[in-house]
């Protein structure tokens, strides 16, 4: 039986954990969406669409994330599906850490022995680098960075940081990372540099983390002060169907929305946009789900890792427009 015409109605995305199945209120969207899942997604989508959405178990996340573990404590195997091959990553990490936030098991042995991973792959200065050396010699995406002594990066430092903060992880490994992302946060712009929009991003996950939040909010009012200046993130002015087209790339193929920047309503970030200015990123959202009930990825560069990319996003989407209580 075709699930996509039996799914029940209510009003709102049902919440995790909940007994019942996903609700027509989002009739169209969330049925094409789970038709799609179940498709094209990867296990790990499958289990976490099936959590968020299908009254589905955490146990049956965690043994799906289970598959990408290395022997290291770190996560490989295609994890982030721009890095392919067996080796952990600093950027497996971060999509680790995520997927477990998102379940509540960001905690445990688990994590104590990510945390070590994270040591043996740190920097000098005690951070992570967006690609660690071992990755050389396995596929990556054209714009991965590679370099035998990589540098301190705030995309993969400033996300591990927040998550951990969030979860109330404390291991010794987090102290100089969270001196260095402090650091880096306040360095965005500075000298006349460049700031990246996924920059922007990776602050605003580790300052929504941040255990001082006084100072987390004095850096996020200074960073939003300086988005809106530079137009880093311009709100749109009206949605637009993207059908089977991908999102418009901006400043170096970095596209990014509100809503990207701005994940719940509960982050730093939404201060720094208006009612108005949110609910019209909402409607761009929604308008690009794909007819083949997915969303799609923004940058392409061979079609398994697109169609992976895809079901991430897919799942990610549903969950901000629940977040913000959005009807599709």
């Amino acid at each position: 039986m075709d699930r996509s015409a039996s799914l029940p109605s209510s009003p709102s995305l049902p919440t995790p954990g909940s007994a019942e199945p996903a609700q027509p209120a989002e009739s169209s969207a969330l049925s094409r969406a789970e038709r799609f899942v179940w498709l094209t997604a990867r296990v790990l989508e499958q289990r976490r669409f099936a959590y968020h959405f299908l009254g589905g178990g955490a146990e049956a996340v965690e043994t799906a994330l289970a598959a990408y573990l290395g022997t290291d404590g770190g996560y490989g195997h295609a994890l982030e599906p721009d890095l392919r091959g067996p080796v952990s990553q600093p950027l497996h990490a971060v999509h680790a850490l995520r997927v477990l936030d998102g379940i509540g098991r960001c905690g445990g042995q688990r994590v104590e022995r990510l945390c070590r991973y994270l040591t043996s792959v740190s920097t000098p200065d005690g951070a992570l680098p967006a690609c660690h050396p071992s990755l050389r010699g396995y596929p990556a995406a054209p714009w991965v960075p590679s370099a035998d002594d990589p540098r301190s990066d705030l995309l993969t430092t400033g996300p591990v940081v927040g998550l951990l903060h969030r979860n109330e992880v404390w291991h010794a490994w987090l102290f100089r990372a969270t001196d260095f992302c402090w650091a880096a946060v306040a360095a965005l712009g500075e000298d006349g540099a460049t700031t990246r929009p996924y920059e922007v991003a990776a602050a605003v996950a580790f300052l929504d983390g941040a255990p001082d939040r006084a100072r987390a909010e004095a850096a996020a009012e200074r960073l939003g002060r300086r988005v809106r200046e530079e137009r880093l993130i311009v709100p749109p002015t009206a949605p637009e169907r993207t059908e089977d087209r991908p999102l418009p790339p901006v400043q170096g193929g970095e596209s990014l929305q509100v809503h990207d920047i701005a994940r719940t309503p509960g982050s730093l970030a939404r201060r720094w946009f208006t009612d108005a200015e949110v609910e019209r990123s909402l409607d761009v959202l929604v308008a690009a789900q794909q007819e083949d009930g997915g969303w799609p990825h923004r940058r392409s560069w061979t079609p398994g890792a697109t169609l992976e990319w895809r079901s991430v996003a897919t799942v990610e989407a549903l969950l901000t427009l629940r977040a913000y209580g959005r009807r599709t």
